[in-house]
């Protein structure tokens, strides 16, 4: 079994969220791959195995330090590069079918640049008032702040919390414990100048229940993208930065096709490859 670690969603050398990649995972149980994933304590790990889907090029399980996901966004994009550096020949040419948890996925390809087609919501709607408080309080907002919260789970259950700047984004504080599975995301308009369209942050709880700010979160903006779509507060496409205050410098690529298709994309980078698992 082969390990790489790629960066993706990285804006320069080291800048996005990095991700390790299994190959021939085949031989490894779940029990297993979660322990790896929480020794090498990255947001998360996958790990790919033959597809048993036709249409699929690859399987992938995705994992991270509390469970598994049946979906994750900068685990497909990472995945999906890795794969094409270890050999992978995708069925169609320049889009990767990844099958996961949550279906097939498809991932368009243009060099470095990988772009994912947002699964559909699980659950989406507006917090309830108790809910809405809560994620508030965990995530260090002032309910003040707030202009919607928004379920758009879609694999990880993200409660979204769109405040009115940049500036209130970054100024959040999060407690340090919530329950684990806790998935909270802030989004406001980008800064004047900042050269960005919007200012993200994402908090999960991990098997511990310790609050973890992630650097830059694929699902947490595709959810995001769908709902600014579908509100009409943004049209075609727009950046996302995320992930400065963990020391991060992502971008997020956010496109709507004119099929109404929302696509999540970023550059990908190897950092290392080929080490060797017993």
């Amino acid at each position: 079994m082969q390990l790489d670690l790629v960066d993706v969603f990285g804006n320069g050398a080291l800048s996005g969220n990095p991700l390790a990649v299994v190959h021939a995972a085949q031989g490894m149980d779940a029990p297993t791959m979660l322990r790896l994933t929480q020794w090498l304590g990255f947001s998360e790990t996958t790990f790919l195995l033959p597809p048993t889907e036709p249409e699929a090029d690859y399987r992938v399980r995705i994992f991270y330090p509390a469970g598994e996901l049946p979906f994750a966004g900068h685990p497909t994009l990472g995945s999906a590069y890795a794969w094409l550096a270890a050999g992978g020949t995708p069925q169609r040419g320049g889009v990767v079918v990844q099958q996961c948890g949550a279906g097939l996925v498809e991932v368009r390809v243009d060099g470095d640049t990988l772009a994912f087609a947002a699964p559909p919501m699980t659950r989406y709607g507006p917090l309830g008032a108790p809910e809405r408080d809560e994620a508030a309080r965990i995530a260090g907002v002032d309910p003040a702040q707030i202009v919607e919260a928004v379920h758009i789970a879609n694999g990880p259950n993200w409660q979204l919390l769109r405040l009115a700047s940049a500036e209130e984004v970054l100024a959040a504080v999060p407690k340090a414990r919530a329950p684990s599975g806790t998935d909270i995301g802030l989004a406001a308009p980008g800064a004047p100048g900042s050269g960005v369209d919007w200012e993200v942050r994402a908090f999960f709880a991990n098997q511990h229940g310790q609050v973890v700010e992630d650097p830059v979160t694929g699902s947490f903006n595709a959810g995001l993208a769908m709902h600014l779509f579908a509100s009409g507060l943004v049209k075609g496409r727009y950046v996302a930065a995320q992930g400065q205050l963990t020391g991060a410098d992502g971008r997020v690529l956010c496109e709507q096709d004119e099929n109404g298709q929302v696509w999540i994309g970023g550059q990908c980078s190897m950092v290392a490859a080929g080490a060797q698992l017993p």
